[in-house]
């Protein structure tokens, strides 16, 4: 499970590693599922920016919004713990997936499908069955520089991350900036298509970043990764 916070949130916030009474809430998890075949695996930057992107099409999705389908699993889930958990699938599995209600989102190589939340213990079969571990994926190239006038997730520079791991904090950062903006800065952020970089932050940069007031993702540790770790800062020039 991963939990984030950002300075100045509420004592009350889903973000955060200390025990809340949501906690006592029934627990929901976001799954989102990547397609790495063998032969043609997807690039790691651009899985975790795919990854990302597919959590910001679901919260603006209308079935995610006012009476739409999808609405109660989005609003359970938000007044609970924010969990979101990566799986990986190839041929078959992933066609089984693709046939149950979700958004498949596509980058330059990676495909990520995200659906509805589901109960903790609640997932559906062709989605249980699916492997968490075996997400390790790498940049064949260097990433280009992020464009500063766009979005970007910056990445912990000093926390070593899976990709599934690391693409659902990506997710998470991706959610915090979605909660800070206005209603006209998500407008215009969904009518472009949700563009936004994620990159690993320079020792230096990521030092100021987590002192800057942008929102902060800290992870819970219970996977990974120690409690309380910062792992990536929301850098949406809206926010600045």
């Amino acid at each position: 499970m991963t939990t984030s916070d950002h300075p100045g949130e509420p004592q009350d916030s889903p973000f955060g590693v200390e025990p809340l009474p949501r906690d006592e809430a029934p627990q929901f998890v976001l799954p989102l599922v990547a397609r790495i075949e063998r032969a043609a695996p997807p690039a790691r930057t651009d899985a975790l920016e795919t990854a990302a992107r597919a959590v910001l099409v679901l919260l603006s999705d209308e079935r995610s919004l006012g009476d739409g389908e999808w609405a109660r699993a989005v609003r359970d889930w938000q007044d609970a713990r924010i969990r979101k958990v990566v799986r990986r699938a190839r041929g078959a599995e992933w066609r089984r997936a693709g046939a149950l209600p979700g958004i498949t989102v596509t980058g330059k190589s990676a495909e990520v499908r995200v659906f509805p939340p589901v109960p903790l213990d609640g997932w559906p079969r062709d989605l249980a069955r699916l492997q968490v571990s075996g997400t390790d994926l790498d940049d064949p190239e260097p990433p280009v520089d992020a464009d500063l006038s766009a979005p970007v997730l910056w990445m912990s520079p000093e926390v070593g991350m899976s990709a599934g791991k690391a693409m659902a904090q990506a997710g998470h950062g991706a959610q915090l900036a979605w909660w800070e903006l206005s209603d006209t800065d998500r407008a215009a952020w969904r009518d472009a298509g949700f563009p936004l970089a994620v990159r690993t932050a320079a020792p230096g940069r990521w030092s100021h970043l987590t002192t800057s007031g942008l929102p902060v993702v800290r992870d819970a540790g219970f996977t990974e990764i120690a409690p309380g770790s910062c792992t990536v800062v929301a850098d949406h020039p809206a926010l600045r």
